[in-house]
Order: C-alpha cells, then structure tokens, then sequence
C-alpha cells in the first residue's frame, strides 16, 4: 500500500485535495481543517473574519438556545459529522443534535446526521456548500439545513427543510425577515441580524425570540 504523504505547509489561502484511505485520513490530519469523502481528503483556507463572527453569534445563540430548553446539544467544526451512506467526513460550521439523536455523539466525531446543519459560505466553498454539501446532506436525511453567506454584494441566507419525499425545499423568511426552525421548535432567526455590523448580544435575541419570562421560567427549573 501506498504510504500515505503527510500534508505540507500551505499559506492561508490555498484550499487543496489528497487521496487517502480513511484511518490514514484520520492519522494524518487530525490537527487541520479538513474533510473525507470517498477517498479525497480537502483541506481549506482559512475563515474570514466575518465568517467567525456570523459563526459565534449563531452558535452561541443555538447553544443558549437548547441549554435554556433542554433540547439536544450544538456543536461546531471542526468536530465532525461522519455520513456512512455518503461515505463522507464533514466538519459543519455549525450543527445541532437532538437529545432523541444525543446517542450517535462520540468522542470522536458524530456518528450519523445532525438534525440541523448550518453552513457559512466562504470564498472557497460556494460550490461545495451549494452543490456537493446540499446533495449529500439531503441524502443523508438531515432534516434541515442553511446556508448562510455573509460575502460582501451576495449576502444572503437560504433554508431548507425536508418534505415527505425526502427532497429539501426552500422555505422563506416572513415578511419581517424571520425565518422559523421545524427542528427547533420555538426558534426563530431574523436574517436583519446577520447583516449588521454589529449583531445582537446573542442572550438579548434569545429573549426575543423565548421570550424574557420564558427564558427565566426555564432557567429556574
């Protein structure tokens, strides 16, 4: 067997792929940003300030979220997603497990789909998050999945959530801008937010969206 080339020094900017069988895969890179399907290993730039600063808002919010309502668990890349089916190691930026789904949590990665994947889009993955990602994830029964690209003159959020026949559909915001989770029952995103350039204190959104009295209820139990 072909010894597998441990990855090289790249700058910043570079986003590549390798071949490698998945242990070697997993020995090999277990310190980088990086992904596994069917053999190919991608490795990616690194994030843009915006991107992070969209991803903290979002994960801290989620994270609030379900802590307050005791609904599952969120996690974010580069803990990872392994899809048997897909024969795929993802690294979501940001996912959410229900407590009925918390038993495919490992200390390794997660094993089987996440009920919600969020991606933020970056210069090097539009293809990758549109294309390959919405496909794989459909496959996979993720029930929801956004995409959420903060780049300047494309910003835009899209959501979409399984139907009966297993094929995402978008769903659009209201008229105000708020978009309602069918996993998440009870939370809402209004897309305004990610566009400012300052967001929300992430527990100021929670009390919008459960509500001040709610939030305070729960957190007294």
């Amino acid at each position: 067997m072909t010894t597998l080339e441990l990855p090289k020094e790249t700058t910043a900017t570079i986003s590549s792929t390798r071949r490698a069988a998945y242990d070697e895969f997993l020995a090999a890179y277990a310190d980088q940003h990086a992904e596994w399907v069917n053999g190919q290993v991608i490795t990616y730039m690194s994030a843009k300030e915006r991107h992070q600063v969209l991803l903290l808002f979002i994960s801290t919010l989620l994270q609030l979220f379900v802590d307050v309502f005791k609904s599952g668990k969120v996690r974010t890349g580069p803990y990872a997603m392994f899809l048997a089916v897909q024969n795929a190691h993802r690294e979501p930026d940001v996912f959410f497990i229900s407590a009925e789904h918390s038993e495919r949590l490992t200390t390794n990665r997660l094993e089987g789909p996440a009920d919600l994947v969020i991606e933020i889009v970056s210069d090097d993955s539009v293809t990758r998050d549109r294309v390959d990602k919405f496909d794989e994830y459909e496959a996979a029964g993720i029930p929801e999945y956004w995409i959420i690209d903060p780049r300047p003159n494309r910003q835009r959020a899209n959501f979409y959530q399984l139907d009966e026949r297993g094929q995402y559909q978008p769903v659009l915001p209201d008229k105000d801008g708020v978009y309602r989770s069918a996993v998440l029952t009870g939370f809402w995103l209004n897309v305004n937010w990610l566009w400012q350039a300052e967001l929300p204190a992430p527990l100021r959104a929670l009390g919008e969206i459960a509500g001040r009295e709610k939030v305070v209820e729960a957190l007294g139990k």
